[in-house]
Formats: C-alpha cells, sequence, structure tokens
C-alpha cells in the first residue's frame, strides 16, 4: 500500500482519517496499520469518533494502568457501541504494547472527540458535574442533584424532536449552566496547585458544559429540517472544540491522527435528504479546516463492496467503480487524480463519493472489498479440485461447530487444507476469542517447512512459544492454538490489505493437499492392479 505520508503536502498537525460507514471492519483494520506506522514518524496520539470523558478510561489502559482491565477499557472506554469493533481491541493493546517499551515522551496517547450524546438523545451531566464537584472538594452535589431532578427528564428521546418536552431552556438547566461555568473558571483557579488529575477534570467539566449546550438546541423552536440541521451542526462544533483541545494537549508531542466517518471530517459543509428535503450544516472538519488552514490534511474513506453489510459493488462508471478499476486492493489515490465520475446512489449504509468531497479531500483510501467468511469460502473454492463441508445438523456435527466450513482437496475428509471457522471450542480453542460477534478465523495447513519459516521455530516446538502470541489479534498470521504441532497457522478476520499473503499461503497448503490426493489415487492404483 503506498505510504500515507507521502501523500500529503507539509506536516499536518492534524491528520484525518475518514470511514465512508460505520460497521465495515476493514477501516478500523487499516487505520490501526496506519497509526503504528505514523508513530514511527512521530504521531503521538489518536482521537476517534467516541465520547471523549469515556475515553479517559480507555487511554488508562493505554498507559498501562493496571487497575483499568482491557474489558473494561473496551466497555467504558468507548461510546456508541464501539468497544464491541474486535479491531477497537486491537487498537488499545498494541499502543499498551508500544507504550510498554517506550520512553515518556514516546509514547501514544489515546482520545474521544465526540460529546457524550447522540443526535437522536443526550444524558443529563449529573456524572460529569459530580465528578469535578469531587475533584475541587466544594460538597455542590446536593445543588446539583436537585436541579438535575429526574434523569428521564433529560434522556426522553422526544424531546429531542418535540421543543416543548425539552428541558434545555428550563430554569433548573440554566441555572446547572451558571453552575458548570462557575466550576470550569474554578478549575483553572486551582490548576497551579491541583495538577494531577486536573486534565480528566477538565474534560468532564466540558463535558457536561457541551451537554447543557446541546439540550438548550434541543429547546429552540425550529421547523424539523431546521431542528435537525442545528442539532448536527451543534454536535460537530462540540467535537471541533474537543480536538482543538486535544491539539493543545498534545501539541509538544506530535501530531494527532482523527479517525471517523468522512462526514464529521470533510471540509465542505455536510448534507442529509430529511424528509424530502436536503438538509446542511458544518461538520468538525470543516470548522476545523477553516481555524487550523494547512495544519489540518484529510484522506476520506471509500468503498467498493462489503460482504458483511450486504453493499454490492459498485457500478463502473461512480467514483468507486473508477477506483475499483485501478487496483484490487486497498490503496491511496490522490485526490488530485480522480477524474469526474457518476455518484453512487445513497442507500444510509453508505454515503458514497461525490465531486465536492473529492475536491476538498488532499486524498481517498479506497477499499475495493470488505472481508467475512463467506468471501474467502469462495476464494477458497475457485482453487481446483475443491470441496467444502459446512458443519452442520444434517452431517452429525456438534452444535457448537455449525456454520464452519472445511476445505479438502477430492473426496478424502481426514485432513482438511483449510477451515474457515467462528465458534470457540470450550475447553479446548478459545484462545482466538471467536464467539465475539462477527469473528472468524482462516486456519491453513502450512507444513513443517513454511511453518517454521515464518514462525522461526519448528511445530514441534510450539509448546515453548505460545506465551509469545496473542490468538485474538486481528490480521496477524500465528501458529494454530489447537493445531501448530501440526504444521497449521490461523488468522483472526483478515483484513483485505492481507489478501495477496493469503493467496499465498492458500497455494502452500491447497498444493500440498493435491500431493496427498495424487499420491492416494496413485496408491489406490497401484493396490487394484
Amino acid at each position: 500500500m503506498t505510504s500515507l505520508l507521502d501523500l500529503l503536502v507539509g506536516s499536518p498537525s492534524l491528520l484525518a482519517l475518514g470511514e465512508p460507514t460505520h460497521g465495515e471492519s476493514a477501516f478500523l483494520q487499516i487505520r490501526n496499520e496506519a497509526f503504528l506506522s505514523l508513530a514511527e514518524h512521530g504521531y503521538r496520539s489518536i482521537a476517534l469518533e467516541s465520547d471523549r470523558a469515556a475515553g479517559l478510561i480507555a487511554n488508562e489502559f493505554v498507559q498501562g494502568d493496571d487497575g483499568v482491565t482491557l474489558d473494561r477499557a473496551l466497555v467504558e472506554g468507548f461510546s456508541h457501541g464501539f468497544g464491541t469493533a474486535p479491531a477497537n481491541r486491537d487498537l488499545l493493546l498494541r499502543m499498551r504494547e508500544w507504550n510498554a517499551v517506550r520512553p515518556t515522551a514516546e509514547r501514544l496517547t489515546f482520545h474521544g472527540f465526540d460529546a457524550p450524546l447522540e443526535i437522536e438523545s443526550a444524558p443529563s451531566p449529573r456524572r460529569h458535574l459530580i465528578r469535578v464537584d469531587d475533584f475541587l472538594g466544594l460538597d455542590r452535589s446536593a445543588e446539583i442533584d436537585d436541579l438535575i431532578g429526574d434523569e428521564e427528564r433529560w434522556s426522553d428521546s422526544a424531546a429531542i424532536w418535540e421543543p416543548g418536552r425539552s428541558i434545555g431552556c428550563s430554569t433548573d438547566a440554566q441555572r446547572l449552566r451558571v453552575l458548570a461555568d462557575d466550576l470550569l473558571t474554578e478549575l483553572y483557579l486551582r490548576a497551579p496547585r491541583r495538577p494531577e488529575g486536573w486534565q480528566a477534570a477538565f474534560v468532564h467539566a466540558t463535558s457536561a458544559v457541551a451537554l447543557l449546550r446541546y439540550h438548550a438546541a434541543a429547546a429552540a423552536p425550529l421547523p424539523q429540517e431546521e431542528r435537525f440541521a442545528r442539532l448536527a451542526g451543534v454536535r460537530d462544533a462540540l467535537m471541533a472544540e474537543n480536538l482543538l483541545a486535544i491539539r493543545a494537549t498534545e501539541a509538544h508531542r506530535g501530531p494527532t491522527l482523527v479517525f471517523a466517518h468522512n462526514t464529521h471530517l470533510q471540509r465542505h459543509q455536510s448534507t442529509m435528504a430529511m424528509a424530502g428535503t436536503e438538509v446542511s450544516w458544518a461538520g468538525a472538519g470543516a470548522i476545523i479546516a477553516a481555524l487550523l488552514k494547512d495544519q489540518y490534511a484529510l484522506v476520506v474513506g471509500s468503498l467498493g463492496s462489503s460482504p458483511a453489510l450486504g453493499i454490492e459493488a459498485p457500478a463502473t462508471s461512480t467514483y468507486e467503480g473508477r477506483l475499483q478499476q485501478k487496483t484490487n486492493h486497498p490503496g491511496y489515490v490522490r485526490a488530485s487524480e480522480i477524474a469526474p465520475a457518476e455518484q453512487r446512489e445513497h442507500d444510509y449504509r453508505y454515503f458514497p463519493l461525490d465531486q465536492a468531497t473529492i475536491e476538498h479531500a488532499d486524498a481517498v483510501l479506497h477499499i475495493p472489498t470488505g472481508v467475512d467468511a463467506a468471501m474467502l469460502a469462495d476464494r477458497i473454492l475457485a482453487l481446483p479440485g475443491v470441496e467444502q463441508v459446512v458443519a452442520s445438523e444434517e452431517n452429525g456435527a456438534p452444535e457448537g461447530a455449525w456454520g464452519d466450513r472445511f476445505f479438502h482437496v477430492g473426496p478424502d475428509r481426514r485432513q482438511p487444507f483449510a477451515t474457515i471457522v467462528e465458534h470457540d471450542v470450550p475447553g479446548f480453542d478459545e484462545a482466538a476469542q471467536l464467539d465475539r460477534p462477527g469473528v472468524f478465523r482462516l486456519n491453513l495447513d502450512l507444513g513443517r517447512a513454511e511453518f517454521e519459516r515464518l514462525f522461526g521455530f519448528p511445530p514441534k516446538a510450539f509448546e515453548e512459544h505460545r506465551h509469545a502470541f496473542d490468538f485474538a489479534r486481528l490480521d496477524t498470521l500465528v501458529p494454530h492454538p489447537g493445531y501448530a504441532l501440526y504444521g497449521f497457522g490461523s488468522i483472526v478476520m483478515p483484513g483485505p490489505q492481507m489478501l495477496p499473503e493469503i493467496d499465498r499461503l492458500l497455494a502452500i497448503a491447497h498444493g500440498r493437499a493435491a500431493d496427498r490426493h495424487e499420491r492416494a489415487a496413485r496408491r489406490a492404483d497401484d493396490q487394484q492392479d
């Protein structure tokens, strides 16, 4: 893949990498590789489209805090359910591993940059205000609780669309905004005496202010389409404010990679069709680009097809279709090199490229296809003489294996040369954590020679080296946790950038199976003679 840095002019302090849809793991997996590569060139932080206050917990894990487990970091350290994405697990682990062997100046920091809300709902600021109050030792918790009152007044999703039901302009909400501003002022006054923990308290204070601003915006009596644009714009403004604060914190350490949906990062106005009307607002990227100028660089994401999301391949006349014709593998393309084309249909699973997006971007990351188990199975079945057995109740497979795929050459069913599995085997094969939603693993018969060439030790020595491998990590060829002794390797959720290497390894495994089949056929012929 072309180096991302090679495509950029100058040295931006904030490099934005966008995805055109949520839910296609390939973007997150390539993001991880990009960030670790950028870390080798001085990048020291990453900011994701996730709640900034929640991100404090994820960062504690990244910094090596033994009091924060990986499970807690994934559950509490991300918002919007993003902690369930397997690639986000990998990101936290890889950042923690990097930090464990680096001096303080080179350590990586994790940030969220979203406000603690969704467009359709926003909680009360109670927990954030209480955290700041506890830090300052002011004992205003009773006053905070009295003004917040019933949490349902704040979390009522209908209030977002019906201004009359919103608490945002109530006397209690206005008094809370004054209280939050008072706490923020007091934080600055205490900074010289309380530097330890100040930054976390500041994040909670600004999160409380953000929520109160959003609730006030929700109470504004505007027509529906104007209301949506206003709320979307306020959320993006809060994102931009967080990004500027993150850059202020990270400025002395190095540049920051930002990862989010294209609509939050693009330089031009964001748009969406609502009730037959197109509404628009300035996204965080448009705000940041206006303020940081050439210190902000933008790479937008583009996708061909996604088996996981049911997105079919694009028409050849579209921007994505033209990019598909350039390469079968993920790659970066300078925006200036992309000629005008048709816009792909927008169906809310995917925000397609258009001329404005390309004109305002520095580069495009195009991923021709995502990878899922069925797509890999088709790739294997295209090899000569391959037959597939899918475990099911009908063929007597145990229920825990139903849906797993086994690939053979010829009628011999004793030894598959490749398998695709989606389930843990309790007590035997649980290290890959295959029971996570959407996770699968490709297993390949590498043979002794290739196994030793790849891992540096023969299959029989695997147990001596087992501790060195994270068998649940994505995009990483590792010995099979159960069958390494037989020369098997495995890859959990390989991304599209791994397809060339997978094809090479499949050729080896398939060749070994074809040789076995031919030898068995010759023996059968000899016995008949």
